[in-house]
């Protein structure tokens, strides 16, 4: 064999190695591929079994957040304020505890006056025993009644003549008509009658039904349900003028709460809105939530302070000095709490609104000045806004921290103005009666003038019952009168 075949069978040997590497190689790359491909399989279905372990955590969520939201709202359902859907297990004993816990003793006060005595005297003998009964002393009881009413019934001889100058028609007035309507409405409903009506339907929530089931039973007057109706507008008609007053005093008030709640009128969704100050109250249904609702009670450019909720309309009132409502921010404080107690900021900013309303009361105590209430307001700000510097992962947390930023220069402005509240309890006091309305006389009125009628009649109501007056004397005096009159009491409030 020569040396050139010797170096080609060489390089053959070479070359078989260098194959068989190749093929072990081979091999082996396959095999590393089969174990990738059953990794990648084995995290494919690992994948899957996370994505469906999260969609199903999804939808646990979301119905947890919709048993919470609807846990929440029938812990605030004012038509059933202590149903809970379920018993107590052990419910304490109903009543007061005897002993030290069973608080102030009292008892009803005897009556000023006495218009009636009668004499219950003893008996001759003992009822037991046959004896003879010897008197100790005279015990005092008192009973306070209600008069059985009847109706009171008046004729009025209206007489009726003429001019002999222009041959006008002359009639004749009584001070007690409310009318001069005679023939077919000759025969009218009386002015006392009248504002109890008022009274019963707009400020206690009865439907006419139900006033002219009582008007019939415990006074024997005879009423429908539409007679009862025309004679609330007529006295909402009489109205006008003081309605008109009471929202001339709220335009000028240095201080407004207002509020907002639905409403509907035939069928359709309006809003009744309410402003409030300490003497005044004034309704208004309006078909809109808007800003030019809200101004037509306040104007434009109304300048005193709001103390408000949130509602982003209220902010439009630039030259109005804001106070945003602690209420609200300090539940919805614990309500994050509740969903997201490892988070920080709602725990925060509860304890630095408490640390205000702490301020306000020691100001109003006279304990602390009003310098130092506006120096203790700027510390709170410069303290609410450093948490909110603080970012934050969790959406609604963001929500809160953003609306809190919104309403930044609103948070603390009753440390500094002494006429604004902190919270806006007034209209939220005032729009519960009306509240008990809606759901009573089904969600509303049916036409626009009865809805009219509601806003005149419960806020001169509600205005007498903030002055100390009898609004049932409002409204005879304003059906009394021969033209429409504004009542002395509802004119200025007091000072």
């Amino acid at each position: 064999m020569t040396k050139r075949d010797e170096s080609i069978a060489e390089q053959l040997k070479r070359l078989r190695r260098e194959v068989e590497r190749l093929e072990q190689e081979r091999e082996r790359t396959r095999r590393d591929n089969e174990r990738m491909q059953g990794d990648k399989d084995r995290l494919q279905r690992d994948l899957d079994r996370m994505q469906r372990q999260r969609e199903q955590m999804q939808r646990e969520l979301e119905r947890l957040r919709k048993a919470l939201e609807t846990a929440r709202r029938e812990a605030k359902r004012q038509a059933a304020p202590f149903s809970r859907g379920q018993r107590v297990a052990n419910p304490k004993r109903p009543g007061r505890k005897p002993g030290r816990a069973y608080g102030r003793r009292g008892r009803r006060r005897i009556p000023s006056h006495v218009d009636e005595t009668y004499e219950a005297p003893l008996p001759a003998r003992c009822p037991d025993c046959k004896g003879r009964v010897q008197r100790d002393r005279v015990a005092m009881q008192y009973q306070e009644e209600l008069p059985l009413v009847r109706p009171l019934v008046r004729r009025f001889q209206v007489h009726v003549g003429h001019c002999t100058g222009c041959q006008q028609r002359v009639q004749g007035r009584h001070p007690l008509q409310t009318s001069d309507a005679l023939g077919a409405a000759a025969c009218q409903i009386g002015p006392q009658a009248v504002a109890l009506a008022a009274v019963l339907n707009k400020q206690f929530g009865l439907s006419f039904g139900k006033v002219a089931a009582l008007f019939r039973e415990r006074f024997s007057l005879q009423v429908s349900r539409g007679g009862l109706v025309h004679a609330l507008h007529r006295a909402a008609r009489r109205g006008q003028p003081s309605y008109a007053a009471l929202r001339a005093t709220i335009r000028g008030s240095p201080a407004v709460s207002p509020d907002e709640t639905g409403w509907r009128v035939d069928a359709m969704l309006a809003w009744l809105w309410a402003f409030v100050t300490g003497e005044t109250t004034v309704y208004a249904i309006l078909p809109g939530r808007g800003f030019e609702e809200a101004a037509s009670i306040l104007g434009e450019h109304y300048a005193g302070g709001l103390s408000r909720d949130g509602w982003a309309v209220y902010r439009q009132f630039d030259q109005a000095v804001h106070q945003t409502c602690l209420a609200h921010l300090l539940r919805r404080c614990r309500e994050l709490q509740e969903v997201h107690p490892h988070a920080s900021l709602p725990g925060k900013v509860e304890a630095l609104l408490q640390r205000a309303l702490m301020v306000r009361n020691r100001l109003e105590a006279g304990e602390l000045s009003a310098h130092g209430a506006a120096v203790a307001a700027g510390r709170l700000s410069a303290e609410l806004l450093a948490l909110l510097e603080r970012p934050s992962t969790l959406p609604a947390i963001e929500r809160f921290a953003k609306h809190l930023a919104t309403e930044f220069v609103a948070v603390f402005n009753f440390l500094v103005h002494p006429t604004l509240d902190a919270t806006n309890w007034r209209a939220e006091q005032a729009i519960r009666p009306a509240v008990v309305t809606r759901k009573m006389c089904g969600g509303g009125n049916r036409t626009w003038k009865g809805a009219e009628t509601q806003q005149v009649l419960a806020s001169i109501l509600r205005t007498a019952t903030q002055r100390g007056l009898d609004a049932s004397d409002l409204i005879v005096e304003m059906l009394r009168s021969p033209i429409p009159i504004v009542p002395t009491g509802l004119q200025t409030p007091p000072q």
